[in-house]
């Protein structure tokens, strides 16, 4: 439906119009979904990605193909200068920054004797200093009404399988950081948001991998998220009738902790 959607252009010039969008890991998966998204509602999208630069390419012929303006940046957001090269070429390609939106993530799941601090530094980075280094690029910026969301994830708050530890405990990092700041930034005009997917089909966790069925029977909903539903709650977080909302910690997860 988004795809036709955006094949009809008809969220262009809307309410998003004018305004500048960084979304990090926006080559693929839920990034790619919102840096879609936001461009049907307007916004002019600049991307990140770690990925092969055609994966990030693909996305900005998709959003130009629909009326819409968009640059990919490759960059790796373990490196703290690339994060912030990232936000400062955003803002000279397109002379301001709006929507700051976090969505790069990795995942791994194995036994805790198996993990190494290696493993610990890789999530630690990509999930919180990246958002942290980002942010306090993107807040030299932002205006009255900007805008920033994380994306975080529902083991945050419940994990349900073994192995997670490093996983949920950078993903719970993520919702003290939005909530600390929210405070920080409130007075300024920007609010700051965690959205919190749960099972979402994408290639970090597919909906026919062997381990979906026991996933599915934690959902209220029986089914995995399209990239996207979550988008489309990114959009909404990420315009201008969600100005009261800030600090919080929202949950998409199909009744996955209902």
């Amino acid at each position: 439906m988004l795809e036709e959607i955006m094949s009809k252009n008809i969220y262009a010039g809307a309410v998003l119009n004018g305004r500048v969008a960084l979304v990090t890991g926006g080559s693929n998966g839920i990034g790619a979904a919102i840096a879609k998204r936001l461009s049907a509602d307007g916004a002019t999208v600049a991307l990140t990605d770690i990925a092969p630069p055609d994966d990030a390419a693909k996305v900005v012929r998709a959003i130009e193909s629909a009326g819409g303006k968009a640059r990919a940046i490759q960059a790796d957001v373990r490196d703290a200068d690339a994060v912030t090269n990232a936000v400062k070429e955003t803002v000279a390609s397109f002379g301001r920054l709006d929507i700051l939106v976090n969505a790069a993530g990795v995942f791994v799941a194995k036994p805790l004797e198996e993990f190494s601090v290696d493993d610990f530094q890789w999530l630690v980075d990509v999930h919180v200093k990246s958002i942290f280094v980002a942010i306090k690029e993107a807040v030299k910026h932002l205006g009255e009404g900007g805008r920033i969301i994380n994306i975080g994830s529902i083991n945050s708050d419940y994990v349900p399988y073994s192995g997670g530890v490093l996983y949920a405990l950078t993903k719970a990092a993520v919702v003290g950081l939005t909530k600390a700041l929210s405070r920080d930034l409130g007075p300024r005009g920007i609010t700051i948001n965690n959205v919190k997917p749960g099972p979402t089909n994408t290639d970090m966790n597919p909906a026919d991998d062997p381990a979906a069925p026991s996933i599915l029977d934690r959902t209220a909903v029986k089914r995995f998220a399209s990239p996207e539903e979550i988008a489309e709650f990114v959009a909404f977080i990420a315009g201008p009738k969600s100005g009261f909302i800030t600090g919080a910690n929202l949950s998409i997860d199909g009744g996955y902790t209902a």
